[in-house]
């Protein structure tokens, strides 16, 4: 049990670093590894998961999310974006075609992953 909390802190501390790097990165989306970040915390460490839940970045999305399983239209918009920026940008640099095909999937998966998100109703 020790070395699964363990997984799930070091996934948490990996993703809200890098989330945290892709609110000053444009090409790294900071949604998706705050989301994550929040769902290992909540299995890893009580501490650290009461730190992001009232975090004044990241309080508001986290607790719409956590108690209604929804975004803001702004949000998701800009999270859309922003993933679609930062993958167009991988696919051009990436010279391997099987690899350009690999992050185009990945793309489309995180896309409608985030459309299939229920807009925050106010």
């Amino acid at each position: 049990m020790a070395l699964k909390r363990g997984l799930f802190l070091l996934i948490g501390l990996t993703s809200v670093t890098l989330g945290t790097i892709g609110i000053v990165v444009p090409l790294l989306p900071t949604v998706p590894f705050i989301l994550l970040a929040a769902y290992c915390f909540a299995r890893s460490s009580d501490r650290l998961h009461n730190w992001l839940m009232t975090h004044p970045w990241f309080s508001e999305a986290l607790n719409n999310w956590q108690t209604k399983r929804a975004l803001s239209k702004k949000l998701k918009k800009r999270a859309m974006i922003m993933t679609t920026l930062s993958f167009v940008v991988s696919i051009m640099i990436v010279p391997l075609v099987w690899v350009k095909v690999m992050l185009f999937s990945m793309l489309c998966g995180l896309l409608l992953f985030l459309w299939r998100i229920p807009d925050l109703t106010e």
